[in-house]
């Protein structure tokens, strides 16, 4: 491991070190794994993770899974190499943390102690794949263009370094929809027909059209300040920072005007991302119009949040269950998603190459994973997408019989990441934090955009200036 790459990972920690916003379907634990993994002879595959949503996928899904111990701590594969899961949650950064720390140490650990995968998250991907600390999946790893090629183009782009490397690959896309109440599309609108809503909601002018007849109704049109703020910032034009220079763009500001809006108007709940009552807003007795969800959001918090009685069935009669559909939006958008990187220094590549190719390209592996009822993740492939897409069999019972898949696989192709930079994280957050204190009225917009610029400067030393549109 050469020398530069403690320096440059020290740089970037130091730089980029915030607190990612929760964007996955389950939550871990918040009892760590870790530990030294040394056992007599045997040989460890080494993950680190924040949830359990990968070690669900790998322990169900990769064919040469043998065994999983009692506590779910270890993975036991056919030729008697042993998995074992480091989880450290998100929350207070804490995963980055115990992350960055390990990998600085990485080069000095026993080798039955050395990271081999690690798990990234799209808003901080850049932080680790544009340092030598992760490896190129080609040309390390191994992969092959004709193994990538079905998938999404957005999905290798976010976790593609500053020359052109490939550094991670992911099992999800994660294409985002608008998921709406099928009763309240009722009373509003006359009608829950997908195609129906859709036209309604099919640009932003439409959407706050709606927004003003959901009112008058007695709904809220959304639940919180942040609920469309990725369908704004994923359709921006230029990267947030440039040679030093942070540029705000358009579409970020058209968000804070309408959330603006709809909060003075009494469209929204005045709730935030993640809180008691913007979880309660998607409960059975809610009265929200729809949420902005990617895949996992549908297939597992909403799910969750729409019962009555989570130890019940999940079925018709079971709170919102089956209340519930999709339509594409006012915009293409994605939410989230996991990328797989193989770590520096591991001594486990051809393991590692085994596990990207049947977890991340093979296109049966790919389809078993949605299809599956208690899974449906909708997975990077996008023969197989389109398939099921086309599939008449194929429906989602929480959405009404609706094949989401469809919707999905026609949205997932149109997204574009090539403005997403080391920056996003960070950025996204102060701009949510800094304007909630102007949607509800504590400062002035003067006092919000100032708010804004002293957080990213603190947070990044290397911005000098602060552009408005």
């Amino acid at each position: 491991m050469k020398g530069f790459m403690r320096k440059a990972l020290a740089v970037s920690m130091a730089t980029l070190m915030v607190i990612p916003m929760a964007a996955c379907s389950k939550s871990a634990d918040s009892a760590s794994t870790s530990g030294s993994a040394s056992s007599g002879d045997d040989h460890y595959l080494n993950i680190w993770c924040w949830n359990d949503e990968f070690q669900s996928r790998f322990n169900d899904f990769y064919p040469e899974v043998k065994e999983v111990s009692a506590d779910g701590s270890t993975t036991t594969l056919n030729d008697g190499t042993v998995v074992k899961w480091t989880i450290n949650p998100n929350e207070g950064n804490n995963y980055q943390n115990k992350l960055d720390e390990a990998l600085l140490a990485q080069e000095s650990a026993a080798d039955n102690d050395k990271i081999d995968i690690f798990l990234v998250e799209a808003d901080y991907a850049l932080k680790y794949v544009d340092t030598d600390y992760t490896l190129d999946v080609k040309k390390d790893i191994g992969l092959t263009d004709a193994d990538l090629a079905d998938q999404y183009q957005y999905t290798k782009d976010i976790v593609t370094d500053s020359n052109g490397a490939q550094k991670g690959t992911t099992w999800q896309a994660t294409p985002g929809l608008f998921a709406y109440r099928r009763s309240i599309a009722k009373d509003v609108l006359g009608t829950d027909d997908p195609e129906q809503v859709q036209a309604a909601l099919a640009d932003w002018d439409k959407f706050d059209e709606v927004a003003k007849q959901a009112s008058d109704k007695g709904y809220k049109m959304l639940s919180g300040f942040d609920d469309s703020y990725r369908t704004f910032s994923n359709n921006v034009a230029n990267p947030w920072v440039t040679d030093g220079k942070l540029t705000v763009d358009p579409m970020i500001m058209k968000w804070v005007d309408q959330t603006k809006k709809y909060t003075d108007a009494g469209y929204n709940n005045k709730t935030s991302l993640w809180d008691d009552n913007w979880t309660a807003d998607q409960g059975p007795d809610a009265k929200v119009f729809g949420f902005f969800y990617s895949t996992w959001g549908i297939n597992f918090t909403l799910l969750g949040n729409a019962l009555a009685d989570e130890d019940a069935a999940k079925e018709v009669g079971n709170g919102a269950y089956g209340d519930w559909a999709v339509c594409y939006g006012p915009a293409p958008y994605y939410w989230g998603g996991t990328w797989i990187c193989a770590a520096n220094g591991t001594d486990d590549k051809d393991l590692i190459k085994d596990v990207m190719l049947k977890l991340t390209c093979d296109k049966s592996i790919m389809e078993s994973i949605t299809r599956d009822p208690d899974v449906q993740d909708y997975t990077n492939n996008k023969t197989a997408m389109d398939e099921i897409a086309a599939d008449t069999t194929y429906s989602s019972e929480f959405l009404g019989g609706q094949n989401h898949v469809a919707l999905f696989a026609e949205t997932a192709p149109k997204i574009d990441m090539s403005n997403c930079g080391p920056y996003d994280q960070g950025c996204n957050e102060e701009i949510q934090k800094a304007f909630k204190d102007y949607f509800t009225g504590t400062v002035d917009m003067n006092g919000a955009k100032a708010n804004f610029e002293k957080a990213i400067k603190e947070k990044y030393p290397d911005v000098k200036e602060v552009v408005w549109p």
